[in-house]
């Protein structure tokens, strides 16, 4: 997958900007606060049809401007991919793909494969199960529509649901007949969504592993758990136990929405006995895994983006994934950094083939 070009027009703090791109290697450098993520974001906001760090479309529209454009020229398996995101304040955000709307945006996640690391990255560690979810849905949809379709459906029947459970608190009514309309809605949902996240995760995890072992030079083991609790009962049975909590809580409190990733290092817990090193190392080679795993996949080699590198890497480390782009075992790789002069010495020493574009 290669971007060759990308248009910007009001997006965040760009009024209009172009750019034409090397194949291999790209560099945006400049000052805090230019746009150099800005411009990673748009390159991911074109694949996955929103904003990898503001996902409010509004709040990606150039100050005191109506409107944005982002537009991307890629050539993906030898073909050429025209690819357009345009919002304006009031109106629903549209995606072209060759001149063509789509109908529905979930039918364009999986065209264009963009993986990025980014500082922002530490969330996955340090909030909420929502985030780690979001991780492992956002791979696996990449390669099946199927489940794609399934998590968009579950969701919307989940509000559904939570909603009558709030009309049943505010009128003091309950009605089990039309709760259990949802549940059997529900269930085999349910069912199909935990059968593949656990599929995706027994692939998954020793391509981490393996990252791992490499990001750390065999120092210590590592492991992903996933906590689900339909490992332990059918989701019908899960509702009917908690429904007394629902009722309570105006909130459905089992389900795969609850779902959860544990990250470990050494058997202990990342996130309250990880070092700052290997809490990056840890994060890198998920980031790393997520582009193997959808490379064997979709059969395309992901576009990778490396905001503010240094923040998550050492200088051998960027060498390191530099070379592996020159040796061609990875695609298209985007860098943005503070320092020109840094980032260009640890590119040229692996590469010949890059461009720098200052900001």
């Amino acid at each position: 997958m290669i971007l060759k070009k990308l248009a910007l027009v009001n997006y965040k703090n760009f009024e209009q900007e172009d750019f034409e791109f090397n194949p291999r290697i790209n560099c945006f450098v400049g000052f805090n606060g230019v746009g150099k993520t800005n411009t990673l974001d748009s390159i991911y906001h074109l694949a996955y049809g929103k904003s990898y760090f503001n996902p409010v479309t509004s709040q990606n529209i150039k100050h005191k401007k109506d409107f944005f454009v982002i537009e991307g020229e890629f050539e993906r398996l030898e073909r050429k991919e025209h690819i357009v995101v345009s919002a304006k304040k009031g109106q629903k955000k549209v995606i072209k793909r060759n001149g063509k709307n789509y109908e529905k945006f979930s039918e364009h996640i999986g065209l264009i494969p963009v993986v990025i690391i980014s500082p922002a990255d530490r969330d996955l560690i340090t909030e909420g199960s929502e985030i780690r979810r979001k991780f492992i849905d956002g791979i696996i949809a990449q390669s099946d529509k199927t489940y794609l379709n399934d998590l968009l459906a579950y969701n919307k029947l989940l509000s559904q649901r939570n909603s009558l459970l709030k009309y049943f608190a505010a009128n003091q009514h309950y009605d089990q007949e039309t709760l259990s309309v949802y549940n059997e809605q529900l269930s085999p949902l349910a069912e199909s969504i935990f059968q593949k996240r656990s599929e995706f995760l027994s692939v998954f995890t020793p391509i981490f592993k393996d990252r791992y072992h490499h990001i750390s030079k065999g120092k210590e083991a590592v492991d992903l758990h996933y906590r689900s609790q339909l490992k332990e009962e059918s989701p019908l049975a899960l509702f009917d136990s908690y429904l007394q909590k629902d009722l309570q809580r105006q909130y459905t409190g089992a389900g795969t929405h609850k779902d959860d990733l544990s990250f470990k290092i050494k058997n202990y817990s990342v996130k309250k006995f990880g070092s700052q090193g290997q809490q990056k190392s840890y994060l890198i080679a998920l980031k790393l895994a997520q582009y193997d795993f959808l490379q064997q996949h979709t059969g395309v080699k992901p576009i990778l983006l490396l905001d503010d590198v240094f923040d998550k890497l050492d200088e051998e480390r960027v060498g390191q994934i530099v070379q592996w782009v020159t040796q061609g075992n990875l695609g298209q790789l985007f860098i943005s950094d503070t320092h020109a002069q840094r980032t260009e010495e640890v590119v040229k020493k692996y590469a010949s083939d890059y461009k720098i574009i200052k900001l």
